[in-house]
């Protein structure tokens, strides 16, 4: 219990150093070093990075750097696909939850080390944009948040992106707000998954008071600690970790159980690209217009 308690406290600081991030090692030490099931892994995953979350939130929000717009429209759009992701899973063997979950951790990793494009404050001098691309930020939302029901992630350093890139968020305020959207996530993934899973919660209560610790110790080295150099170090640390679970998991059996569960739901698989196509193109549509007033401003 000890191992995981330090290890619990190594996750909290790193979401305290880098406002994402940490999550993504939860669910690999909940099933390598504590030995629970995939799924009630990825469901107690998602209580712990939630809460600590949700704890972290408060000091962004007292300093102005949550944008309550920006965070109901992504975070209820997220919720939405979170629970829908949770419900999912049920019918998704555990092998391959954790090898979606790996590529989950790839693609972080890959956004962790090309770094994070700061955008200017607003003229206005808020933080918050007046705007929001309502359609982008939706269907982004959706999105992180189907793969965070499904696979456990937090989403921090999707949703960092998102929020900056989308929802036009200077870099200090999409931190703070996806704080909130992760933990918004996280309940409505808890609640798709907590039918189908036991969850022991004198473990969630150990695990989530040491990660709780180590993110308000993060938050108060953050100011000391080079951020960038850190996030590249991790980064290459994740990669690796993820090219793990994929020497463990992956397999000709795997393929084919997977072939078979995309033949056996073909109907649903179809139905859900279909779903998706039509936001997606609204999304595309927005972002262009958002980048030709960008580039006209700029003329």
């Amino acid at each position: 219990m000890t191992l995981v308690v330090i290890l619990a406290l190594i996750i909290g600081l790193l979401l305290g150093l880098l406002g994402g991030g940490g999550s993504v090692l939860t669910v690999p030490v909940m099933v390598y070093v504590v030995g629970l099931e995939p799924k009630s892994a990825i469901a107690t995953s998602l209580i712990v990075v939630g809460t600590t979350s949700l704890v972290a939130v408060i000091g962004h929000w007292r300093a102005g750097r949550v944008c309550w717009k920006n965070a109901l429209a992504f975070g209820l759009a997220g919720m939405t696909g979170a629970y829908g992701g949770g419900r999912v899973a049920a019918f998704i063997p555990g092998n391959i939850l954790l090898i979606l979950f790996a590529a989950v951790m790839l693609a972080t990793a890959i956004a962790m080390l090309r770094g994070r494009k700061e955008r200017a404050v607003p003229r206005s001098g808020s933080l918050c944009p007046a705007r929001v691309n309502v359609p982008a930020v939706v269907f982004d939302g959706f999105l992180v948040g189907a793969i965070n029901g499904l696979v456990g992630v937090g989403g921090g350093f999707v949703i960092v992106p998102a929020l900056n890139l989308l929802g036009g968020l200077p870099m200090h305020a999409a931190i703070g707000t996806s704080l909130l959207v992760i933990s918004m996530n996280s309940a409505a993934a808890l609640a798709g998954y907590i039918s189908h899973v036991g969850i022991d919660w004198h473990l969630v209560a150990i695990f989530t008071g040491a990660a709780v610790a180590g993110s308000l110790i993060g938050g108060l080295l953050s100011k000391r600690v080079s951020g960038t150099a850190l996030r590249r170090v991790f980064g290459v640390f994740v990669m690796g970790v993820a090219g793990y679970l994929f020497y463990r998991e992956l397999n000709w059996e795997v393929l084919a159980e997977v072939q078979e569960l995309l033949l056996e739901h073909r109907d649903f698989v179809l139905g859900v690209l279909t779903a998706t196509l039509v936001p997606a193109l609204f999304w595309l549509r927005s972002l262009l217009q958002d980048q030709g007033r960008s580039h006209r401003s700029m003329l």
